[in-house]
């Protein structure tokens, strides 16, 4: 889980997620949508499918990245779990 929070700490990655979560898409697809370089991209890829967020899927000659929506279940239950810990001790 610390990987998850520490690669959502980036507002690049979040943006990631954010169009992975209405669609598949391949790393040059995600790159249209920023004014960076391929390999910046790549790189932040690698730090989101480290941390288990997304997943990826070779489709011919394309790697296809989708939004792993285990994790965010995972951290939603956690962060749920510690506010309902929290409101127990008023």
């Amino acid at each position: 889980m610390n990987n998850a929070f520490k690669a959502l700490a980036d507002g690049t990655r979040r943006k990631i997620l954010s169009l992975l979560k209405e669609k598949d898409m391949t790393a040059g697809e995600i790159a249209e949508q920023f004014n960076m370089s391929k390999p910046s991209i790549s790189q932040h890829l690698k730090i989101l499918k480290n941390a288990d967020l997304v997943s990826d899927e070779k489709k011919g000659q394309y790697v296809v990245y989708s939004l792993n929506a285990t994790v965010f279940q995972e951290l939603v239950s956690w962060a749920l779990d510690f506010v309902e810990k929290g409101d127990e001790q008023k």
